[in-house]
């Protein structure tokens, strides 16, 4: 029992120390990810490890420049675009925007409903979809951005069942290790959408404006404080182990199915209940419960940082009243605007729209809008009259400009592929 207290207080000071990185490091794992995920070590067994290693700098490189923009500004990344920019690039963001996320969260939405559904077979997939969205809308209107920031690290934890997973099946550790370090690429149909889905779904835009204006958040509620190297490398550390644990569940949910799936020859997963299912009479009761929770878990924690990020999106736009600690009557468009992308999202599963289409749809949008961001992150980080002292260095030059030219590659290739 000691022990257990002493872990206890480690983990709550850790969770102190970590912020906005680790929370969207985390909600980048959401449900539609998982299934991307699960499909990539299903039909390439360990193909993809290496990506891990691939996305991680490029990650956190872009959400450092977006979390320096929201500190240094003390303003949200729509507010600096709408200050210092066209507003055509503006409501050319919100135009793809507003469709990609709330497609977004419709599919997290039907995962979610979907494994609760393996659970409890006899209620209907729409009941578990209507309890899911009426959840989140209590949950985001009735408490305050503290209380909020606290339930979604918790909700980090149950991302660690991923890592479970593996070491309750039999796995090749040298295979592993070979395919992390050594790429695999297939010049292919097949192989290239699944690549680019996973750049797609690491890399997408919406985190890009909930980092700025979760940092600009987090710096408000701190009064007179001075922005020096301190706060910079605090942020920094936030960040880089946020992207770390990102990409850390992204490896071992190619492993595990990988090592399972793939193995067994299953290779065509295109759900998350496809392969909770799948993994259950091949390991157990107890790894398909540790799947499935995840997904839950992961849902309840991504839904809130996808309508949160059109809303301050579409707050900081036509400069709406904002803010997760604001009532509702006080910032009554921002509210609405979540409860809006919520329904909208939840109502696509009652209008037969799969979630595969939803995420196909989805990454099609990402990938038109990240370049672009990209490139604009890239000018405002190193525009001394926006950033005045704290512009980019050289390594945050030359990794964001390694993500935008492999994201306009993606964007390019993705537009291909629905043609061929």
């Amino acid at each position: 029992m000691h022990t257990a207290k002493k872990i206890s207080i480690k983990l709550r000071k850790i969770f102190r120390i970590l912020g906005p990185g680790l929370i969207t490091g985390a909600s980048d794992d959401d449900p539609s990810g998982i299934a991307t995920y699960s499909q990539a070590g299903a039909s390439l067994g360990f193909g993809l490890l290496w990506t891990a290693l691939l996305t991680f700098p490029l990650m956190a490189s872009i959400q450092e420049m977006c979390a320096r923009i929201g500190i240094v500004t003390e303003t949200g990344l729509t507010t600096t675009l709408r200050k210092y920019y066209s507003k055509n690039l503006l409501y050319l963001m919100l135009l793809f925007s507003f469709p990609a996320i709330t497609l977004n969260i419709g599919a997290d939405i039907q995962g979610m409903s979907a494994v609760a559904k393996l659970f409890f077979p006899k209620i209907p997939n729409f009941i578990f979809s209507i309890l899911i969205t009426i959840s989140l809308a209590f949950i985001i209107v009735k408490f305050s951005y503290k209380k909020i920031a606290r339930i979604l690290k918790w909700l980090c934890i149950t991302l660690l069942l991923y890592i479970i997973v593996p070491f309750s099946v039999k796995v090749n550790w040298f295979d592993v290790l070979k395919s992390t370090v050594i790429p695999t690429i297939h010049f292919d149909k097949a192989f290239f959408e699944i690549f680019v889905a996973i750049l797609g779904t690491t890399i997408s835009p919406y985190l890009f404006f909930w980092q700025a204006t979760m940092e600009a958040e987090d710096i408000s509620h701190k009064k007179n404080i001075i922005i020096n190297k301190k706060i910079i490398h605090r942020m920094e550390a936030d960040i880089d182990f946020g992207m770390f644990f990102s990409n850390l569940i992204m490896f071992f949910i190619i492993l595990s199915t990988g090592s399972v799936l793939f193995t067994a020859g299953i290779t065509q997963i295109e759900t998350v209940e496809q392969a909770a299912k799948a993994l259950e009479p091949l390991t157990g009761k107890l790894t398909y419960i540790f799947f499935s929770a995840g997904v839950i878990g992961t849902g309840f924690l991504a839904i809130p940082i996808l309508s949160g990020s059109l809303s301050y999106i579409l707050a900081e736009t036509f400069g709406w009243q904002k803010g997760l600690d604001k009532k509702f009557i006080e910032a009554k468009g921002f509210y609405v605007t979540i409860l809006v992308s919520l329904i909208i999202g939840m109502s696509l599963d009652f209008l037969g729209v799969s979630p595969i289409k939803m995420l196909i749809y989805t990454a099609i949008l990402y990938g038109l809008t990240a370049p672009v961001l990209i490139a604009v992150i890239l000018h405002i980080c190193n525009n001394k009259k926006i950033m005045g002292n704290h512009t980019n260095k050289k390594w945050s030059n030359i990794l964001g400009g390694i993500t935008l030219i492999l994201m306009t590659i993606c964007a390019i290739a993705l537009i291909y592929f629905q043609f061929v």
